[in-house]
């Protein structure tokens, strides 16, 4: 089948430096990197690399025409971004420390500029039993939600940046539901309700380096899956990552356990390296890591 991504596609300034800035402070960057970014994107290329057919639903200003031709190179379907010549690219400046923690601050841009129209136009090409991706970087998605589950398609949706708002619309329309743990405390304060009450039948929620859960709610089943110990370099984009390469392998047909444990490799590997979209592994680069 299909995986249609409604994400972000964003420029990703990247700064090296000694540790995270506190308030104030002025620190000097080690080191300064750009590349493709978004969670969106992020997503698109991790599931293009773990053998999904993706096709990316978004936005870019004409300043990034490079970043949508970077997507096609990494063999997502890009006919569906729309470039805006009265928007800017979304960008975000991402702070990397020593030990791999990030801060990053994020500028929409285009991405919070996508239209009904371009959605739609998008979705009238799916079929039923593709699956919808979404995250919070972008707008449209309840409108996306909607058209999705009338063409009969699964809806994915990785809570972040959290919005209780944006959860509490989309909540619904969603099958499958991704959030961390920060996240998961999050959504449980604003809502006042337990995550087994949201009405979701299924939701996986990431733990860093204790792994991650899955709530089977159709069963009232929680499993575990511990993490795979790496020594980490850089957090950023492993949560896109593993969502990325959770629903590839669901739309390959895996069985949950299957891909959660495909997604907890992949996202192990990727804090070994240092970047974002342009380092995700693909496939091979994961059996060929062995880890376990």
């Amino acid at each position: 089948m299909a995986v249609w991504n409604l994400g972000s596609i964003n420029v990703d300034n990247v700064y090296r430096v000694p540790h995270l800035p506190t308030a104030g402070e002025t620190l000097s960057a080690k080191n300064y990197s750009q590349g493709l970014g978004g969670k969106g994107a992020n997503m698109s290329v991790a599931m293009s690399r773990a053998a999904a057919r993706v096709v990316h639903i978004g936005a870019a200003g004409k300043d990034g025409t490079w970043a949508v031709e970077r997507l096609l190179e990494y063999g997502v379907d890009t006919r569906h971004i729309s470039l805006l010549a009265d928007q800017a690219t979304g960008h975000a400046n991402i702070s990397v420390a020593q030990d791999g923690e990030n801060q990053i601050v994020l500028f929409p841009g285009a991405n919070r500029a996508i239209t009904d129209d371009m959605i739609g136009a998008a979705l009238s090409d799916a079929a039923a039993g593709d699956i919808l991706v979404m995250q919070n970087e972008t707008n449209g998605q309840l409108q996306a939600a909607k058209m999705a589950k009338q063409l009969g398609l699964r809806v994915v949706y990785a809570a972040a940046p959290f919005d209780p708002d944006a959860v509490a619309q989309l909540m619904p329309f969603t099958d499958l539901l991704v959030l961390n743990a920060v996240e998961a405390e999050q959504l449980i304060g604003a809502l006042k309700q337990e995550l087994t009450e949201l009405g979701v039948d299924s939701i996986v929620v990431t733990l860093g380096g204790d792994g991650c859960k899955w709530l089977d709610v159709s069963t009232g089943t929680e499993t575990h899956l511990p993490a795979i110990p790496v020594t980490s370099i850089d957090t950023t984009g492993a949560g896109d990552t593993f969502t990325g390469y959770l629903v590839a392998g669901l739309d390959r047909g895996m069985p949950m356990l299957q891909a959660l444990g495909l997604a907890t490799q992949a996202g192990a590997l990727m804090v070994t390296r240092m970047g974002t979209a342009d380092v995700i592994p693909d496939l091979k680069d994961i059996e060929d890591a062995r880890l376990a």
